[in-house]
């Protein structure tokens, strides 16, 4: 499948003048800014640092759906709060292939599978296994391929950078990070039932939208990278459904406040993002 497919079939059966960037984000195409920061449940509050926020569109095809300009300073970002779920973050994403944004930075939780991964560190994935149902629909002109189990890659050239970025910011502020092995699920309650056959399919993180991200990312022919915070790790029996110390939730508050602003703003001042 090509992006073009996926513009021409709506276009079939809809106004053929329709803005698709409005109609889902409710923001005009030409006003989408060439480095977007996009995720499924974190507002701009939630990484204070990164600019000023003017909140700019809010509930258009989907009542989470929510739009900001940020303006650090140095340039101007388009920031997108989603909702959860690969479904509602793929719509999101592929509405900007019309656009001309650039660079996408996909920021959100993730679930640790390894032991060595610690509450409130960060995650930056170098691939994402294929475990949603969403992925299906944007992988050939027809649903009959299976793509369960399929590895989705981010932007080589970008990831670099995030790379030097993190482990800069991070070696600074006392941060540790990880390279994730991301498995990418639709259910949170079923998925312990999976932890096992995850982790042996080499999986040291889980989360439910960047297989998805990276797949639209690339049909799009935009560059995407993933900044995770971890907020849960279910081999330590810290899940989702459990408790964290005060420790754990204090340091988790500190990186996501703290630091990731930087390594972002850092990432959109570097050579790839201007």
């Amino acid at each position: 499948m090509q992006y073009v497919d996926l513009i021409s079939s709506i276009h079939r059966f809809i106004d053929d003048n329709l803005d698709i960037c409005d109609r889902f984000l409710g923001v005009e195409s030409k006003k989408i800014q060439k480095n977007v920061i996009i995720s499924p449940g974190w507002g701009p509050e939630r990484v204070p640092g990164i600019g000023s926020a003017e909140l700019i569109a809010s509930g258009a095809l989907y009542g989470s759906l929510k739009v900001w300009n940020i303006n650090n300073g140095d340039t101007e970002i388009t920031y997108i709060q989603t909702g959860c779920g690969a479904a509602i973050l793929m719509d999101a994403l592929l509405s900007l292939g019309v656009s001309d944004c650039k660079n996408i930075i996909f920021i959100s939780s993730v679930g640790a599978a390894d032991a060595n991964i610690g509450i409130g560190d960060i995650v930056i994935p170098e691939y994402s296994i294929t475990g949603d149902g969403a992925s299906r629909y944007i992988a050939s002109d027809t649903l009959n391929k299976d793509v369960f189990g399929e590895k989705m890659y981010p932007d080589t050239s970008l990831l670099a950078q995030l790379k030097l970025e993190t482990e800069k910011i991070c070696k600074e502020t006392n941060t540790k990070w990880h390279i994730g092995k991301t498995f990418c699920t639709d259910t949170i309650f079923a998925e312990f039932a999976h932890i096992d056959t995850i982790i042996n399919k080499g999986c040291n993180t889980l989360d439910m939208e960047t297989a998805v991200a990276f797949r639209a990312a690339k049909l799009m022919n935009k560059a995407l990278v993933a900044i995770l915070s971890v907020t849960d790790n279910t081999i330590v029996k810290k899940s989702l459904i459990s408790k964290t110390t005060k420790n754990e939730d204090d340091y988790r508050l500190f990186v996501r406040r703290e630091v990731f602003h930087k390594i972002i703003n850092n990432l959109i001042k570097s050579t790839r993002c201007t």
